[in-house]
């Protein structure tokens, strides 16, 4: 009986509960607002077609941003099969030779590089460690990332990186006054003559007493290349190509004199680095006119005197420095076709901006700076002049100093390359080797260059480091 007596009161209240829903709901107006957004919703875009083109939306989105690899691997992959070589008498060219080489590493004293070709079929960057020239206490580094072939990042790194060091050895002489105005009239007479013997299509001798720091190994591959991609594209262009033979008259060689680049007693390494980056690019798009090379190349170049770092940059390889409380400091800022300051200026010339995976200058270059790239460079929509930023170390007091090719850049922000480095520099080569093959690990489809400068020991050794 109590059974029934339950039961019964259990039913009774379910049944009142459904009758006061029942009620809520059906006083609720149908054109809620939220019934209106769902009916919206359902009307427009769940519609099959809206589905269609926005699935169709993500999977070209998807695509632009892995073109360029693929174009780039099929291309190069083409190229090979129809050069005249065959594949086997390729492969029996590059057996034991440095072409297929996959990594390159060089330690200082207190700096260290690593560089890996990466997934790329060329290795296009290049590096230069020079610590204490020739016991100046001046320290030279520099990383050249070039693109669409190695011309001008081997140009660059032999002939700008050894005008640079010339030029430091003799203005520290000049600044201590063991170079009196009849030397250095000497001494610009016989550049002349350099300069005249390479403008004709010589090259010029090195002088057997430079020491060439460092670079990467595959140095015995000086031949001329140029990217068949760059090319086809470049064939297109008839605005930008229509005007690429070298012209009738050489550039003339500027010699400025050594008394120019004092300021109080102490180098302007602002004027040197501009005037040389900007010298060694008119050279280069003069030699590469010669030879119809389309190569060019990022610069980054840090100058190190006493407690005083200088960064040069052109292109979009970048500097970040570790300062003692471990923030990332940008000691350079990349230079890219979408900034507004480089859009301006490159439709200012005649040039515009297109969207192919990146954003790219006339769609080919995605740097707005670099040295080389005559086609781009005789149109102005791309320069060569450096940014040129200077530090006092005592201000940042620094930890360590990273350089590196966007190859880096294309997977690490600046704050986590900094603390990956700080965590490794430990290390024999103070975390360069690891900080390199993380950036591939995550995906990086370039080459990798990276250089860490340790300033953990205050200041550079005096004993001089090269090859």
């Amino acid at each position: 009986m109590e059974d029934e007596l339950e039961d019964r009161v259990l039913y009774q209240t379910y049944i009142s509960l459904m009758k006061i829903l029942s009620r809520f709901t059906s006083n609720i107006p149908f054109d809620t607002p939220v019934s209106y957004l769902w009916k919206m919703v359902r009307l427009y875009l769940l519609r099959s077609e809206v589905i269609v083109f926005t699935v169709g939306i993500i999977i070209c989105f998807m695509y632009l941003q892995t073109i360029e690899l693929w174009s780039r691997t099929l291309l190069s992959r083409l190229s090979q099969a129809m050069s005249p070589m065959g594949a086997m008498q390729r492969m029996k060219f590059m057996e034991g030779s440095e072409l297929d080489k996959q990594s390159w590493e060089q330690k200082g004293t207190l700096s260290a590089v690593y560089a890996i070709k990466g997934r790329r079929l060329h290795m296009e960057d290049r590096f230069i460690i020079n610590e204490n020239i020739n016991n100046t206490g001046i320290s030279l580094f520099a990383i050249f990332d070039g693109h669409g072939g190695e011309f001008a990042a081997n140009y660059a790194k032999d002939h700008l990186v050894q005008n640079l060091h010339n030029k430091i050895v003799e203005l520290s002489a000049f600044k201590e006054g063991k170079l009196t105005p009849s030397k250095e009239t000497a001494i610009d007479e016989a550049k002349l003559e350099e300069k005249k013997k390479e403008e004709s299509g010589g090259t010029v001798e090195k002088k057997p007493s430079f020491k060439k720091s460092a670079g990467t190994a595959d140095d015995t591959s000086k031949k001329e290349i140029t990217d068949p991609q760059l090319l086809a594209q470049l064939s297109k262009a008839r605005p930008i190509t229509r005007e690429v033979r070298p012209t009738a008259a050489p550039v003339k060689p500027v010699l400025v004199p050594l008394s120019s680049y004092m300021d109080k007693g102490k180098i302007n390494y602002g004027k040197l680095l501009t005037d040389e980056v900007l010298a060694a690019d008119r050279l280069l798009v003069e030699a590469a006119k010669r030879s119809m090379n389309v190569a060019g190349t990022t610069a980054l170049i840090a100058v190190m005197e006493g407690r005083n770092l200088i960064v040069a940059n052109v292109g979009d390889s970048r500097g970040v420095m570790c300062d003692s409380r471990g923030n990332a400091i940008p000691v350079s800022f990349d230079h890219k076709p979408q900034q507004v300051r480089e859009q301006k200026r490159i439709e200012a010339a005649g040039g515009y901006i297109a969207f192919n995976g990146v954003w790219r200058v006339a769609g080919i270059l995605a740097t707005s700076r670099a040295m080389g790239d005559y086609p781009l460079k005789d149109k102005k929509f791309v320069i060569a002049d450096p940014d040129i930023l200077t530090f006092n170390l005592d201000d940042h007091k620094p930890m360590f100093l990273v350089l590196a090719s966007d190859g880096l850049w294309d997977t690490f922000t600046n704050e986590e390359a900094v603390k990956f480095i700080k965590e490794r520099l430990d290390e024999p080569d103070y975390g360069a080797k690891s900080l390199t093959l993380q950036a591939y690990y995550r995906g990086s489809v370039d080459n990798i260059t990276v250089l860490v400068i340790n300033f953990l020991n205050n200041i550079m050794s005096s004993a001089s480091h090269g090859q």
